[in-house]
């Protein structure tokens, strides 16, 4: 059974709950977001599997997932970068936001998410049961694709981008 961090508003952990629990529950709890950039500037979005428990065929950054109790949260991102895209590759953290989402299932998403980012320029090997799709997008591309159908993508990537924009422009240069 998988377990998530609950956490503060601090991201102090407080304890351990089972992942679907803590969903159903709205529990704060730790998670992160990761984000990869290639050579040609673009980003690489994923598209969630369509049997995901919710945000099911939904555009999103790289990777998404939460650390396990007594799991460093940038070992996490590591560990699931490799497991859902097939590669890894340094990542170093950007910044975190609390957001809460609730969606039509009735789960809720109330995370304290660690955005963590990296560059890389290799093969992308997916595992389809988490992963439906995957492209490079320019900065421009998801920028017009946020505007006209924001609804194609997960809550969590709506705020978060803005935010990686800001750093990714800052940081171009580490390419």
């Amino acid at each position: 059974m998988e377990q998530v961090i609950l956490v503060d508003e601090q991201d102090n952990a407080i304890g351990a709950m089972e992942k679907m629990e803590a969903h159903r529950n709205g529990s704060l709890h730790r998670a992160f977001s990761v984000f990869v950039f290639n050579g040609s500037n673009e980003m690489l979005l994923q598209k969630r599997a369509v049997g995901k428990y919710h945000s099911g065929g939904l555009w999103t950054n790289s990777c998404c997932s939460h650390p396990k109790p007594g799991e460093a949260t940038a070992e996490a991102a590591a560990r699931r970068l490799r497991e859902e895209m097939g590669f890894t590759v340094p990542l170093q953290p950007v910044f975190s936001f609390v957001y809460r989402a609730d969606f039509e299932n009735g789960l809720t998403e109330h995370e304290y998410d660690h955005v963590l980012a990296g560059f890389y320029n290799g093969p992308v090997d997916p595992d389809p049961q988490e992963v439906g799709g995957y492209a490079w997008w320019t900065m421009t591309q998801v920028e017009n694709r946020l505007q006209q159908s924001p609804d194609c993508f997960t809550a969590w990537f709506r705020i978060a981008f803005p935010k990686i924009r800001g750093w990714w422009e800052q940081n171009t240069a580490l390419v």
